[in-house]
């Protein structure tokens, strides 16, 4: 029933249709059954965003959300065709007895996380996967780099992201197969600059700068996730 009703719902926004029958909740399953797993994640961070709280029902199809039951939220669910159920009280506590008596859990999300990724801001935006999941998802970041590391209020951010970034300063690989390359000539330049800029010697010296100031924001509380290089990277310039 929940899953007929649920097209159903679907097909009368799509009509512009008056006076729909609010439900309990609204369930966005993370399972196969979602249309734009992406997407959903938007649904729920606006949710957050708006000042409703939300259960992310983890281990439950999916890592499942629950919401309040608004009008906007199906609105912009079926405009990012995200799937969704509208479920009345029985059946939010029929799954919150599923999750009491397994290895489910629900955790409260009460406020929206406010994000940095730290990536070149002349980085085009197929450059960076996090940046592009993010922008498609419709979840805010801000992009940061060095001078934004050095010189701004990192405790403003709950979650700085970090993906193939080289904290060494020393190029790698890249040297040997684009020195001569404009891209990488202006990529050099541009860091050298900077490093100027903040009093440092060189490159690695500056790199070696940012991860401090990175350290000292997780020491402080902050979260950062780091992917691909920037996990090794990070560590040796630390």
């Amino acid at each position: 029933i929940p899953m007929r009703f649920s097209f159903f719902v679907r097909l009368l926004l799509s009509c512009a249709a008056t006076s729909p029958v609010w439900a309990s909740k609204l369930l966005i399953p993370m399972d196969l059954t979602q249309t734009n797993h992406l997407k959903a994640y938007g649904i729920a961070y606006q949710s957050l965003a708006q000042g409703h709280k939300v259960e992310w029902l983890l281990n439950y199809r999916g890592g499942s959300f629950l919401l309040d039951d608004e009008e906007i939220f199906r609105r912009e669910a079926v405009r990012r065709s995200v799937l969704f159920e509208a479920i009345g009280e029985d059946e939010v506590d029929r799954i919150r007895q599923i999750i009491e008596t397994s290895s489910m859990e629900s955790v409260s999300l009460e406020k929206p996380p406010k994000m940095a990724v730290y990536t070149p801001l002349t980085k085009q935006p197929w450059d960076d996967a996090v940046t592009l999941a993010l922008k498609y998802a419709g979840i805010e970041y801000t992009q940061i780099w060095d001078d934004e590391v050095l010189s701004g209020d990192l405790a403003k951010y709950d979650w700085i992201h970090l993906f193939h970034e080289d904290f060494t300063g020393q190029f790698n690989k890249l040297y040997l197969g684009f020195r001569d390359q404009p891209w990488f000539i202006e990529q050099r330049d541009r860091d050298m600059a900077t490093a100027t800029r903040h009093g440092f010697a060189n490159v690695p010296a500056l790199k070696k700068g940012v991860a401090s100031r990175l350290r000292d924001f997780v020491e402080k509380g902050g979260f950062v996730f780091a992917m691909c290089g920037a996990t090794e990277t990070i560590e040796l310039a630390m």
